[in-house]
C-alpha cells in the first residue's frame, strides 16, 4: 500500500511521455516526408551544377571573378587592395560553405529522425497488441521499419553529395585565391593570400 504514490506517480509520466510521443508522431513523418522532397530538390542542383562544370562553367569561380575585377576600381576611405581581395575570398568560401550546409544538414537529420519515426510506431504497436489489435500492429510496423528506410537513405544521398561538393569547393577556392594572387602581383602588391583550403 505504501507504494501506491510512487506508482501513480510513474503511471502518471508513463502516460505524459506516451502522450508527447504519440503528438510528435505527425510531425516526424512530415519531417521525413520533407526530408525527401528536400534531397529531391539537391539531386537537382548537383545534377545542374554537373553539367554547367562539364561545359567548363564555375559560378563560384565566375562570381568571385567578377567581385575582384569590381574592388580595382577604389572608392575614397576603402582599404588597401589586398584587404579588398581577402574580403572577396572569404566571402565565396562562405557562400560555398552554405551552399555545402543544405545537403550536410541532412547527413545528421535523416537517421535522427528515421529513429524516430520507428520508435514512435513501435510504441503504437505494442499498445495494439496489448489490446490485440494485430491489424493495427501490422500497420505501425510497417510504418516504422519504412521509415527507418527512409531516413538511412536520405543520410547516405546527403553524405555522397556532400564529398563530390566539398572536393568541388575545394577545387573553386584554390582558383580563387590563385586569381587574387595573380592580381596582386600584377598590381606590385606582395602575393600573401594563402587559402587553398576549404
Amino acid at each position: 500500500m505504501q507504494n501506491l504514490p510512487v506508482d501513480a506517480a510513474i503511471h502518471s509520466i508513463e502516460t505524459l511521455l506516451y502522450s508527447i510521443s504519440n503528438v510528435l508522431y505527425l510531425p516526424v513523418l512530415l519531417g521525413i516526408a520533407a526530408l525527401v522532397l528536400h534531397m529531391l530538390v539537391c539531386f537537382g542542383t548537383f545534377a545542374a551544377e554537373w553539367l554547367e562544370r562539364r561545359r567548363g562553367v564555375r559560378m563560384l569561380v565566375a562570381t568571385a571573378r567578377k567581385e575582384m575585377s569590381e574592388t580595382l576600381t577604389a572608392q575614397e576611405g576603402e582599404p588597401a587592395l589586398d584587404a579588398r581581395l581577402e574580403r572577396v575570398v572569404q566571402r565565396a568560401d562562405a557562400s560555398g560553405v552554405r551552399r555545402l550546409d543544405g545537403v550536410r544538414f541532412v547527413v545528421r537529420v535523416g537517421p535522427a529522425l528515421g529513429l524516430m519515426g520507428t520508435l514512435i510506431p513501435m510504441g503504437i504497436s505494442l499498445a495494439g497488441l496489448a489490446q490485440g489489435n494485430l491489424p493495427k500492429m501490422a500497420e505501425s510496423m510497417t510504418t516504422a521499419f519504412t521509415a527507418t528506410v527512409v531516413g538511412l537513405a536520405c543520410s547516405v544521398s546527403a553524405y555522397v553529395l556532400t564529398l563530390v561538393r566539398e572536393h568541388w569547393l575545394r577545387s573553386d577556392l584554390t582558383e580563387i585565391a590563385f586569381a587574387a594572387e595573380a592580381l596582386l602581383a600584377s598590381h606590385g602588391a606582395k602575393p600573401h593570400l594563402v587559402r587553398a583550403e576549404a
